[in-house]
């Protein structure tokens, strides 16, 4: 009986490991995807800021199309910055383990 529960907890701890494992390789793609678009973005928004010879986002004429790049760019580094924290945290957890 002894080792059936050892063996149970053995299963589980495994289970936990590899649930881990797979979050933290979801977190890095998560991260890279949204590092990838930020760069983007960047491309996109000076391509318009050139196009329309106004690089002020306070301008009145600032480009529409800039002015939302920015903002998205801005929401997904902010998105990006929390997914390393969680990623951290996982890798402490997991090293504790």
């Amino acid at each position: 009986m002894k080792t059936n529960t050892n063996e149970r907890l053995r299963h589980i701890k495994e289970a936990e490991i590899n649930q881990s494992r797979w979050r933290v390789h979801q977190i890095e793609t998560m991260i890279a995807d949204f590092d990838r678009r930020c760069v983007d973005l960047g491309h996109q928004i000076d391509a318009e800021e050139k196009h329309a010879q106004i690089s002020d986002p306070t301008h009145f004429a600032y480009p529409t199309f800039a002015k939302a790049a920015r903002e998205r760019r801005a929401k997904l580094r902010l998105s990006a910055d929390a997914l390393k924290l969680e990623l951290a945290k996982l890798k402490v957890n997991r090293e504790a383990a």
